[in-house]
């Protein structure tokens, strides 16, 4: 697989052009690399590419991954930035999502993390768990502070189809998800992180100065990238691409020089419903002057209007030429956007 992503690399060479501001291990379980396999793959990319030196290169991991061994071999590598998949810190929480980490193992990977130098360092809580109640959640949200992490990802549960969750929930066995709870927590989230010094800079994302995210905030802001592996995706403004999910196919294509890919061409009115999204999720809001040199006159006509009447419902607010989502109705981003899409 590692020599595999190594070729792939050099058959997307041409996809790159400016140098490397982020490079991002996600998706599966990449902490299963380890630090001979990670840097085979950094000097592949060293050896085709330009890196920034203050490029953010994130790997992402389980707390149960983390052991001082594993940290260490991350430390020779490159990585500068974890992501944590912490959840909870509350065992309870960590059973219902059939988590294999406990509570301890959360709280000792961070620890370990910030001892062996990494500073950069992100984790995920998720609220509005049946099981989650709201000191729970107001103890979550000061673990994470006390620990000084200084990025922090948080969503609400969803319950996908065809899981152990959503039969236990069918067949009575737990709780349902509780919409109003689920408001009050994202509530407490955003007033907790903020007075704490947290910019609240995407609907799901929270960053001390400095910390942000490169990585998300460069998908926020619509510019492209290029995905390496089974699954990833890739985006060069005007199409969508992504490889074979199937680990053994993808290997073969590899081999026979071809990327295992479908792509998709984006309509003008996908590049409007996506800008739209992305830009209400974010403090960055959306440059009317990129959307509008971004599609063709009517959509953009036909867009304003459904604007101007948010803003007259004071959902959507306009300053400097930027549309913003009025930070009252962040909990309801994605269902605000979606009265603007032109279907």
């Amino acid at each position: 697989m590692v020599d595999a992503i190594c070729k792939e690399l050099v058959l997307r060479q041409h996809q790159i052009t400016a140098p490397l501001e982020t490079i991002y291990f996600g998706g599966g379980t990449p902490s299963v690399l380890n630090d001979k396999e990670l840097n085979q793959i950094f000097q592949q990319i060293e050896s085709l590419f330009e890196i920034k030196s203050d490029a953010e290169i994130t790997l992402e991991a389980n707390p149960d991954d983390l052991s001082q061994s594993k940290i260490n071999e991350l430390a020779q590598t490159p990585i500068n930035r974890l992501s944590i998949g912490v959840q909870s810190f509350f065992d309870e929480d960590l059973q219902l999502m059939n988590r294999a980490h406990n509570a301890q193992e959360a709280d000792a990977s961070i620890k370990r993390s910030q001892d062996t130098g990494f500073e950069n360092i992100t984790i995920d809580l998720i609220y509005g768990s049946p099981t989650t109640t709201d000191a729970m959640w107001k103890a979550n949200l000061e673990k994470a502070i006390a620990l000084q992490v200084p990025h922090v990802s948080s969503y609400a549960l969803t319950i996908e189809s065809k899981t152990a969750l959503k039969h236990q929930i069918k067949v009575g066995k737990v709780h349902p998800v509780d919409d109003e709870k689920q408001q009050n927590q994202f509530n407490m989230l955003v007033e907790t992180l903020t007075q704490h010094g947290f910019g609240h800079y995407e609907i799901s994302n929270f960053g001390k100065p400095g910390f942000h995210s490169k990585h998300n905030s460069a998908y926020w802001l619509g510019k492209p990238y290029v995905g390496i592996g089974p699954s990833a995706h890739s985006f060069d403004l005007k199409s969508r691409s992504w490889n074979i999910a199937n680990n053994t196919k993808y290997v073969q294509s590899i081999v026979n020089q071809q990327l295992p890919e479908e792509v998709e061409v984006l309509s003008p009115k996908d590049i409007l419903n996506e800008l739209t999204m992305i830009g209400l999720r974010t403090v960055y809001g959306i440059d009317l002057t990129d959307l509008q040199n971004s599609i063709p006159e009517d959509l953009f006509i036909a867009w304003q209007k459904g604007v101007a009447q948010l803003i007259a419902q004071e959902k959507l607010t306009q300053k400097d030429n930027k549309v913003f989502l009025n930070p009252a109705y962040r909990f309801f981003a994605d269902g605000i956007a979606s009265e603007l899409f032109i279907v």
